[in-house]
């Protein structure tokens, strides 16, 4: 059986019609993943209240769901080697949008959080794919160009279901709210569907071979330390979202529900620093990027110390566009890297990367309920930097004269740049 993809196919051309649609079809998966994911995360004091809990205890609506779909993403990358990148995610966007329909219905949160736990592992097949689809479809020249098109979906995704929820939860009650949501991701699964181009660049695979790719990608000192980022810099990141509502509506602030779900339109600057991320790989190396929208990321949680509101918002915004930045540069290297274990690469970085969102982010409300948003910011921030120092152990790889990585499964030399063998 063949390990590789087809050596003829070289990906679809920027600006082709299928190269258009791929991107067009990942950006509803990001919509349908990424609202429901998320959309509770703009109602937490409501589900505090409503269950009679403090934050950390709320913040489990969205850790159990993270904790879903980073124990789905090996197993959703398992069976897209067998059965089809696309076959795979729209099997896990199907279930997971009709249990987005359920799950806000549970009539106590026992049932609240166990069903989203299980609607979090359904949604493990689109994190767990894309990037691996997206690298396999697209001609390599314009893999991190692409990846950070994807993430600035994801981005819109998580925008969505956070902004519609919090308004209609304000008048409606949360449920609603997230019953909304649901109904809205519903639309963007049909339009993935509709819309995705069959795989051209795919060769099934059996499990010996799933095993000895996951193996060589843990072995790989740098696809460790890129998965790190993902931990590191998602905890914090989510932490940041997480308790930053608690923080704005409480004093000296007090601002109603309806405006606190606004400063999720601060997911606007990471939908354009994705992509711009991406873009600059091409010009400047992955390194440098990653290490730039570190700093602003940590810059930008000092900023949010502040007694404004004005100046809370313009740190946040300059937080979310570091944290986005990275993530499109880190989540687009690990597939690069990877040779023929992209699917794997791509699962073990979203396995690192949810891990932290639910660990992290349920401890940064520990962190809120013993102290306030000072140890929150400290926390995000010290992370930050330990995500940085383990960048700078990367190479450079600039995208001309960077050194060529070889893989045991391959038989060319693979350039780490994003530019694909040569």
């Amino acid at each position: 059986m063949s390990t590789s993809t087809s050596v003829d196919w070289q990906g679809h051309a920027r600006g082709s019609t299928e190269y258009r649609r791929l991107l067009a079809a990942l950006f509803c998966a990001g919509v349908a993943t990424f609202a429901q994911l998320y959309s509770p995360q703009a109602v937490l004091p409501l589900i505090a209240g409503d269950l009679g809990t403090g934050a950390a205890h709320a913040a489990l609506t969205i850790s159990t769901a993270t904790v879903g779909l980073a124990l789905g993403v090996i197993p959703w990358s398992a069976l897209a080697d067998r059965i089809g990148r696309v076959q795979a995610m729209t099997i896990s966007i199907t279930a997971a949008t009709l249990l987005g329909l359920i799950v806000p219905l549970a009539p106590n949160a026992t049932l609240l959080l166990s069903g989203r736990l299980v609607e979090g592992l359904m949604l493990g097949g689109v994190p767990a794919v894309a990037i691996a689809y997206l690298t396999e479809e697209v001609d390599a020249g314009h893999a991190a160009r692409a990846a950070g098109t994807y993430v600035a979906g994801t981005t819109i995704g998580g925008l969505t279901g956070r902004l519609v929820t919090g308004p209609i939860a304000e008048f409606a009650g949360w449920r609603v709210g997230v019953l909304v949501v649901a109904v809205l991701c519903a639309l963007s699964a049909f339009a993935f569907v509709k819309l995705a181009p069959p795989a051209q660049g795919f060769t099934p695979t059996g499990a010996p071979y799933l095993a000895r790719r996951l193996a060589e990608n843990l072995r790989s000192p740098r696809q460790l330390v890129l998965y790190s980022q993902g931990f590191l810099l998602m905890g914090g990141f989510v932490a940041m979202y997480n308790f930053l509502g608690f923080r704005l509506l409480g004093a000296p602030f007090e601002l109603p529900q309806t405006v606190v779900s606004l400063v999720f339109l601060a997911y606007l600057a990471g939908t354009w620093a994705s992509a711009r991320a991406g873009a600059e790989a091409g010009r400047f190396g992955r390194k440098p990027v990653l290490l730039g929208s570190i700093l602003t990321m940590i810059a930008g949680v000092a900023i949010t110390l502040a007694g404004n509101i004005v100046i809370v918002l313009v740190g946040l915004l300059i937080a979310t566009a570091g944290f986005f930045g990275a993530h499109a540069i880190a989540s687009g290297w690990v597939g690069v890297a990877a040779g023929d274990g992209k699917a794997q690469a791509s699962s073990l970085y979203n396995l690192f990367y949810y891990a932290g969102s639910s660990v992290i982010g349920w401890a940064g409300g520990v962190a809120f309920d013993a102290a306030g948003w000072p140890a929150v910011a400290g926390a995000v921030m010290a992370l930050a930097a330990l995500a940085g120092i383990l960048a700078v152990t990367l190479p450079r790889n600039y995208h001309r004269g960077e050194p060529r990585i070889y893989h045991s499964s391959m038989s060319r030399p693979y350039s780490d740049s994003g530019r694909g063998p040569k």
